[in-house]
């Protein structure tokens, strides 16, 4: 099925380049896992789940994140200041897709 679709269009056009431009990188999938497993997460405890990456490279991906709508900011009027971030409903839909890839990665680990 999958074949026939990408035969019929082209890539670009096809919903699996659209999610693949929502969570490619290398950190989307795991901000998204951790925020699954645990949220709401504040950045630090976020920096601290995915280990090895930058400031700079978190924040820029959690941007990207909200702008495609996968998730939630949420900041509180107080000093210091907090946030916290949660998955949107478009980004626990998503959830579903990630969770398959999980199961499939159980089933045929070597």
């Amino acid at each position: 099925m999958i074949k026939n679709y990408i035969k019929n269009a082209n890539f670009e056009d096809t919903g699996f380049s659209y999610t693949l431009s929502l969570i490619s990188g290398k950190h989307k999938m795991v901000i998204l896992y951790c925020l699954m497993e645990f949220e709401p997460v504040r950045f630090n405890e976020l920096r601290r789940y995915v280990k090895n990456i930058s400031d700079k490279t978190l924040s820029t991906n959690l941007k990207e994140l909200e702008a495609d709508g996968l998730i939630i900011r949420k900041e509180f009027p107080q000093i210091p200041p907090r946030v916290e971030y949660s998955l949107s409903v478009r980004g626990r839909s998503l959830m579903k897709v990630l969770d398959q890839l999980c199961v499939w990665g159980e089933n045929n680990r070597d």
